[in-house]
């Protein structure tokens, strides 16, 4: 990494401080702490179990439970905690903090018409077409990538939301058992695996790897969420999954796809895998691909 990118990363944050107000303890409201304000405004209307909020945010469970205690205190939340599942506590907005969650609306949209004014109608449309550039390339620096148990709540929402984007995309719809089985048993080590990609605690991509037969595996449930396709997540999940391929034992990996999914097709392409002749029987497939994957290089 050049030093002169670091300099440029750190002179942008600088100003985007100073512009979005951060550096003024009564920019949302009440003289709090910026990160008090953004917890209450993530708590949202809806509420939020405390632990994805810190999931989403990035923060310490001990400084996250110290600022939802401050707004406990001052009136602005309420934290319950789950019937069936005591560890479990979800925090909500009273009156009073909804109230202050309107201000705080109100303030920010003040803000941001004052940023924009300063600026000509042409220029006002440059910075909305970069934020929203910069917007996804900092989301995309939040992105993880892990191995979780298929079982895991966010490896079924991940293949629920696959299903559901097939079904919409397939000519005929979609009916998972009526395509070629994935077996949980199948996609955990030493069979296999199954990776979940996430933004800041959101998951965003998935994909599992099983075993076929001795040194061949198949991929499955590759999915990418919509709004942050075109920034290379898929590719990455790829990697991913070849890399625990390998781990696996497995040299050859196999996929099969339907014709309607051209982004994941020109992927699958791009990254080395050739189309081969059938090798299977799944009725939703169009088709069938095939790569040998190269062994790490051996560490001198």
């Amino acid at each position: 990494m050049l030093k002169a990118e670091i300099v440029e990363v750190r002179r942008f944050n600088r100003l985007v401080t100073l512009r979005a107000g951060a550096l003024d303890n009564h920019f949302l409201g009440r003289a709090r702490p910026l990160g008090a304000s953004r917890v209450l405004y993530e708590i949202g209307s809806a509420g939020s179990d405390l632990r994805v909020l810190r999931r989403r945010l990035g923060l310490d469970p001990g400084y996250a439970s110290r600022l939802v205690a401050t707004l406990e205190r001052e009136g602005l939340v309420r934290v319950e905690r789950a019937l069936g599942d005591r560890r479990v506590r979800t925090a909500r907005l009273t009156a009073a903090g909804r109230r202050e969650v309107r201000q705080m609306n109100r303030r920010s949209d003040r803000a941001a018409a004052c940023l924009l004014e300063a600026l000509p109608i042409s220029q006002r449309a440059r910075l909305i077409a970069a934020m929203d550039e910069v917007h996804r390339l900092l989301r995309l620096a939040g992105f993880r990538i892990e191995r979780v148990s298929p079982t895991h709540e966010t490896a079924r929402q991940c293949v629920a939301r696959y299903f559901e984007e097939l079904e919409q995309r397939f000519d005929a719809g979609f009916d998972p058992g009526a395509s070629l089985p994935a077996e949980d048993r199948d996609l955990v080590p030493p069979a296999g695996a199954f990776l979940v990609g996430s933004i800041d605690g959101e998951p965003v991509a998935s994909g599992a790897v099983k075993t076929v037969e001795s040194g061949v595996g198949s991929l499955k449930r590759m999915w990418v969420a919509e709004d942050v396709r075109g920034l290379g997540i898929g590719r990455r999940v790829l990697e991913a999954l070849e890399t625990e391929a390998r781990g696996l034992g497995l040299r050859v990996l196999r996929l099969e796809t339907n014709r309607a999914l051209v982004e994941a097709i020109r992927l699958y392409r791009s990254a080395g895998y050739r189309e081969v002749a059938r090798f299977n029987d799944d009725p939703y497939a169009d088709h069938w691909f095939e790569k040998q994957l190269r062994l790490p290089k051996a560490s001198a």
